[in-house]
């Protein structure tokens, strides 16, 4: 970004997302992932909680992120380029019955690699539905993430779908348990694709692990 005076936080968040977004590849393996050129954001999360939506309503697209009534469509990790700056990653949703357990391998295995060596990515965001909290598939999950030190910050999706009573009864008690993850960022993002409640804290969240351009 050029300017002859620092942009404020604000003025630059706006611009970054401002940016032109677009899909560059799909990875079905690790040697199939772009050169590491960008930091990287990545996002994972059940296959029903609506990851395709917040990516949408954070890029400010209506559909940049395949949405499906089928849950776990998603089956590659899936770089999209914003500006020349950053790449989002959509991962593999996971937890889904429905596919195949050797098709869970796969995804399994393409996620833990990833995981382990790739430099540029600067956090995991990993999404959990706020009306059903963590299941055992996302434990499973932080739990990798902190054996590889991999930083990550839960992000609670579809708050519009419960109650505010109910929703700081289960925040209180999330920030208990990520005391508990040490590679876990303490407190959660609370967000609708719906609304677009706590799109700005996400986005702000991304511009400060990316820093300035």
């Amino acid at each position: 970004m050029s300017s002859e005076k620092t942009p404020s936080p604000a003025d630059f968040t706006r611009w970054l997302f401002a940016q032109e977004c677009h899909f560059v590849t799909g990875a079905d393996k690790v040697s199939s992932l772009p050169s590491p050129t960008l930091p990287e954001i990545a996002f994972a999360g059940r296959s029903n909680v609506g990851k395709s939506s917040l990516i949408n309503a954070l890029l400010g697209r209506k559909s940049l992120a395949r949405m499906s009534h089928t849950p776990g469509r998603t089956q590659q990790l899936n770089f999209f380029q914003l500006g020349k700056h950053l790449f989002i990653v959509d991962m593999p949703g996971y937890g889904y019955a429905a596919v195949s357990k050797v098709k869970i391998k796969v995804w399994a295995e393409l996620i833990q690699d990833y995981l382990k060596g790739r430099v540029p990515l600067k956090r995991v965001f990993l999404l959990i539905d706020s009306r059903h909290g963590l299941k055992p598939s996302d434990k499973t999950l932080m739990e990798e993430l902190d054996k590889a030190a991999v930083s990550y910050q839960i992000v609670l999706t579809k708050i519009d779908k419960t109650t505010p009573t109910a929703l700081s009864k289960y925040v209180e008690e999330l920030v208990a348990i990520l005391k508990n993850h040490p590679a876990a960022f303490p407190v959660p993002i609370l967000t609708s694709s719906h609304t677009r409640e706590g799109m700005e804290s996400l986005r702000e969240a991304i511009v400060d692990l990316i820093g300035p351009v």
